[in-house]
């Protein structure tokens, strides 16, 4: 396996969907991805074995000094294999290179390894409300 990645790559909404879809547990839905981002992210990375999307990740930001990960997924087949590290780790040198300061995300607590261990994320007191 030999992975590439891409900063704001091309991409098919109907692979980002599907590789969502696997990647939350949810049937496919028809999310027009391509647009979304162009009109609200700083950034995407894509993961591309072999030209095939493996993994993607999508970074937003407030238009200054903090940008957001979201929607970080692998394809199953391709998980614990230093992918989605990959990801993080190009979407923050692309925000370091925007000018970002600051990194953020949020997780549910079965990805407290990876975001903190292997990502090198910090812990830090945050707020949340649902709506």
């Amino acid at each position: 396996m030999t992975i590439t990645y891409e900063w704001r790559g091309g991409f098919d909404n109907l692979a980002v969907n599907a590789l969502h879809a696997e990647g939350f547990g949810h049937p496919t839905v028809e999310v027009d991805w391509l647009a979304r981002v162009e009109r609200h992210s700083l950034g995407w990375v894509c993961a591309r074995d072999d030209g095939d999307l493996v993994g993607f990740v999508n970074v937003v930001w407030d238009g200054g000094v903090h940008a957001f990960i979201l929607d970080t997924v692998v394809a199953g087949s391709c998980r614990r294999s230093g992918i989605g590290a990959g990801l993080v780790d190009e979407a923050a040198r692309q925000a370091r290179e925007a000018g970002c300061e600051w990194l953020h995300v949020d997780f549910e607590e079965d990805l407290r390894s990876f975001y903190f261990d292997a990502c090198g994320f910090k812990p830090t007191a945050a707020g949340l409300i649902a709506l």
